[in-house]
């Protein structure tokens, strides 16, 4: 745990309520009616591919651009009435690295401390905790640039740790770095939200979904449906067989539009075949092999949270 971290937020108001809210560019509508609510020391998770409206979103919320249609409010405060409250008590680590390449780890940090105003003995405490955190105690005089991708976006956290905030939002911060950075930025991210930091993540990873709270799926800039991954899957209708053959996509292509068959994705070198007709999934594999298909592995595995994914893009365009 962070010291300092906003233990006393947990419970109460929510961190973020918005109804309504939407962002156009011109003819393009980024974000479409969205209403959410993220409850206070949560974290929780925007999911979805790029372009759905995640980094739009988390960018509103953040009051980094002003929405073209809605209300809310972010950490108790209106978001727009009140938007330099707002700023002065969350943390916002953009998709992009966005810190200062020529300056090095600590003069960031000196350079963030000096725009949310840490001043005094706090400042070089503040320092001491969030270098200790983020792991980057031995770097602080290697120039940002000079860093690796993972070890940047672990400047960029401690950076927007400098001043305490009670409300955390990161834009996928996880794309682009090395598997082993990707769980240590987790663990740090883990280590926040126990601590009682409010945590809004936003990952096109389903796997990333699986760690959060609450998930909130995202597509073409609309929120499809919210609930926490364990009650997604309660209440998934299907039961998904994963197929393992030599030609998924050739597979894929036979079995789809079969009878008691509601759809067939890929996965990797399988298959994964919805059914609403679990008693028929011993056929599926003699179905294959009819048409001279080698299957290698034929069982019932619990739904993904991709699966869930997938399942609600079909059910917003059918």
């Amino acid at each position: 745990m962070i010291a300092g971290a906003t233990t006393s937020a947990v419970g109460g108001a929510p961190a973020v309520a918005v109804r309504g809210l939407a962002k156009r560019f011109g003819a393009l509508t980024a974000v479409h009616g969205v209403d959410l609510e993220v409850r206070r020391g949560e974290l929780f998770g925007l999911v979805g591919p790029d372009g759905a409206g995640k980094t739009t979103l988390l960018r509103l919320l953040a009051t980094a651009m002003l929405p073209s249609g809605g209300l809310g409010t972010v950490v108790g405060h209106d978001l727009i009435a009140d938007a330099e409250a707002i700023k002065r008590r969350i943390g916002y680590v953009p998709q992009r690295f966005s810190l200062y390449g020529t300056l090095t780890v600590g003069e960031n940090l000196e350079f963030f401390a000096d725009i949310f105003r840490v001043f005094g003995p706090e400042r070089q405490a503040r320092f001491r905790q969030v270098l200790s955190f983020s792991r980057l105690e031995p770097f602080q005089d290697r120039l940002a640039r000079d860093l690796s991708g993972g070890m940047r976006q672990k400047l960029a956290l401690a950076a927007a740790l400098v001043h305490t905030p009670e409300l955390l939002l990161l834009d996928e911060p996880t794309t682009g770095v090395d598997p082993i950075s990707r769980r240590e930025l987790w663990k740090l991210l883990l280590e926040l939200w126990r601590g009682g930091v409010t945590v809004v993540v936003t990952t096109p990873y389903m796997d990333e979904a699986e760690r959060c709270e609450r998930i909130a799926f995202m597509q073409s800039g609309r929120l499809l449906d919210v609930a926490a991954p364990a009650e997604f899957k309660a209440r998934y209708r299907y039961t998904v067989v994963e197929i393992g053959c030599e030609d998924p996509r050739g597979a894929r292509g036979v079995l789809l539009g079969r009878p008691g068959i509601a759809g067939v994705d890929l996965f990797g070198d399988k298959i994964h075949v919805k059914t609403e007709r679990p008693e028929a999934s011993g056929d599926l594999g003699a179905q294959l092999a009819a048409r001279g298909f080698s299957v290698t592995s034929l069982r019932v595995v619990p739904p993904s949270v991709e699966d869930i994914f997938l399942s609600l893009v079909e059910g917003a365009h059918g």
